[in-house]
């Protein structure tokens, strides 16, 4: 009798651990595994299925669990930096382990894991969107003349103009997108804005990961635009758009939106504009063109 008790407890134990989960996403990553002698799976198809019993299992115990995304290159640094050896269970283990605190991850929600596996990418994307600009934005420095931190100034005035933008917009469910050309590649940030009952919702790290690269932009003034999409029922979608310039944005006009969204953007050739869509000048937003930081 104690011996089951011991069982059931340990049990409900189990429930209260949260795991993550290293999921090699692509047959490219999962061909680099294989280099390893204790990396048991041959098939990438077999690989994910059996994963995906895995995560059920985990699920109908009661147990949480986030996915990670395995890149091979990034363990093999991981290992030489740690001291670790690559093939072994254990040091996966254990970079799972620091994926979990560091890296993007999307928490199991029982969803088929080719659902799962998009979900992970983007989330990969926009962890590396982040990095990437966050160190852009380091790198401007600090003023020679004031002192100021320009990345930081930026940032606040990205700020300022996103609050502008919201504040300003029509009713609705607000679709903002921006995007920051240069080399070596565009950066892109999607920012939802939910409007419940009168109160907008954002998430906390979708903004601050739009508000980065708005500030990139405005920062480096590279070409760049800013795009809103506000849906609201009974009523067509609302499209505006800015263009970016050096500390401020610049409206387009209804026909410049138009054009861009219906021209496409690899081949330049025109496309058929959406129905039930109105593309609009956006709202004013209450101030002059912005003034780069100079003295």
């Amino acid at each position: 009798m104690a011996y089951t008790d011991h069982r059931t407890l340990r049990r409900v134990l189990r429930r209260e651990v949260a795991g993550t989960i290293g999921l090699l996403a692509d047959e490219h990553d999962f061909r680099a595994m294989r280099c390893y002698d204790s990396f048991v799976f041959d098939d990438h198809t077999t690989y994910l299925k059996h994963m995906e019993a895995l995560l059920r299992t985990r699920e109908l115990q009661g147990s949480h669990t986030t996915v990670a995304l395995f890149d091979p290159e990034d363990y093999a640094e991981y290992c030489a930096e740690t001291g670790l050896d690559p093939d072994s269970h254990t040091s996966r283990t254990r970079f799972t382990a620091a994926l979990a605190s560091t890296g993007p991850t999307v928490p199991y929600d029982g969803r088929p894991l080719a659902d799962l596996l998009p979900a992970l990418v983007d989330e990969a994307v926009r962890h590396a969107t982040w990095d990437y600009a966050t160190t852009l934005l380091a790198r401007l420095g600090t003023c020679a003349s004031c002192g100021e931190d320009l990345g930081r100034a930026a940032f606040i005035r990205a700020s300022h103009l996103l609050v502008r933008i919201l504040d300003t917009a029509p009713p609705g469910e607000r679709h903002l997108v921006c995007s920051v050309s240069g080399p070596p590649e565009t950066l892109v940030a999607v920012l939802h804005a939910d409007d419940v009952a009168g109160r907008l919702e954002l998430d906390e790290s979708e903004a601050l990961e739009f508000t980065t690269v708005l500030a990139v932009g405005l920062a480096t003034g590279s070409p760049g635009g800013l795009v809103m999409r506000i849906s609201e029922p009974g009523r067509p979608d609302r499209v505006h758009g800015w263009r970016l310039r050096a500390y401020g944005l610049e409206p387009l006009t209804a026909g410049e939106v138009f054009d861009a969204y219906c021209t496409d953007a690899e081949s330049g050739e025109l496309i058929s504009p959406e129905s039930n869509v109105d593309y609009c000048a956006p709202p004013d937003l209450g101030e002059g063109p912005g003034q780069a930081h100079s003295h």
